[in-house]
């Protein structure tokens, strides 16, 4: 009789254990660490994409915005969390290709301390000033600054985004210097661009488009090889006399190092279904981005071919950042 109790309050409790032990994944809310302020382009993509999820598929996520650092700070943050899955970072070029070579020290490795899980969206950046600027076109700002080297303020989101480096790449091809002023997002520049404390602001056009079609900016150039749909009247550096410039961001989730192989690969299929929604791809086309997806693979070769390449980039510009 006492084998037989025994035998049953094991089964009974391993009855009761077996629901919590299968519960699907995801069984709480996911944390998505956007490491820029909200209001910037990283943080509308995030939101737009995460949103779509929930509504299709009934997820539960958490946006964090956790700036500073050129994005550092929030992709560390995501580097050292658990890998059970729950906590993901909207990272893209300039946090997981620029900043590995540009920063002397980092505090996480890209290719060991993080794992891919999928590749969002690309966008160009955008070039602004303000409605009331003496500076026209590309070529106003490059005589002005050969005039007065270091007179002019350039904002950029960060020391070690994409918008500081091709800024420097696009000082050394024009032969001229900017003073730069770095940010630890989006929406301050914009602010401060807006209110004159800064002549120009480089950043994504996701991150730009609206106050350029509002009237707030005036968009002077695009890094993108041809003319935007979306802001056909703005010329690319390229056409503006510097031919062969081309300069874009992409963003992409990455996840802890330690997650499961099975739940980056859910992870995966979850954002490319939402990628491919009308509506969703409507909206992200409409901030200026181009709609990416892919394998965990295919993200994780772009990102190995990308620090190859910025790093090259880097050391070409001279910049640094300690």
């Amino acid at each position: 009789m006492k084998l037989l109790r025994r035998g049953l309050t094991t089964a009974l409790f391993c009855a009761l254990a077996l629901p919590a032990l299968a519960q699907p994944y995801p069984a709480k809310p996911i944390r998505v660490i956007v490491p820029f302020p909200a209001g910037g382009g990283t943080d509308i993509i995030a939101r737009e994409v995460t949103n779509n999820v929930a509504m299709a598929q009934g997820w539960r996520f958490v946006v964090d915005n956790k700036p500073g650092s050129g994005g550092n700070l929030g992709v560390d943050a995501a580097a050292k969390a658990s890998g059970d899955g729950y906590t993901i970072v909207l990272g893209q070029t300039s946090n997981l290709a620029i900043n590995p070579t540009l920063y002397r020290k980092l505090p996480y490795d890209v290719e060991k301390d993080l794992t891919p899980v999928g590749l969002v969206a690309s966008a160009p950046l955008v070039l602004v000033t303000t409605m009331d600027s003496p500076y026209k076109t590309l070529a106003d700002v490059v005589a002005a600054s050969k005039a007065r080297p270091g007179a002019i303020n350039m904002a950029s989101p960060g020391n070690g985004t994409v918008a500081h480096l091709t800024s420097e790449l696009f000082q050394k091809t024009a032969g001229i210097k900017f003073t730069h002023v770095p940010y630890k997002g989006a929406a301050q520049a914009v602010n401060d661009l807006i209110g004159g404390q800064v002549q120009l602001y480089l950043s994504s056009v996701p991150t730009l488009i609206g106050h350029i079609r509002n009237g707030k900016m005036r968009a002077l150039a695009v890094t993108s090889a041809q003319r935007m749909a979306d802001l056909p009247n703005v010329p690319t550096i390229a056409e503006s006399g510097y031919g062969g410039f081309e300069a874009v961001t992409w963003f992409g989730f990455v996840a802890p190092a330690a997650t499961p192989r099975d739940i980056v690969a859910r992870l995966n299929a979850g954002f490319n279904k939402a990628l491919q929604v009308p509506e969703l791809r409507k909206k992200l086309n409409d901030q200026g981005a181009d709609v990416l997806g892919g394998t965990p693979e295919q993200f994780g070769a772009l990102m190995k071919k990308d620090i190859v390449r910025w790093s090259s980039a880097v050391k070409a510009s001279g910049a640094q950042v300690d």
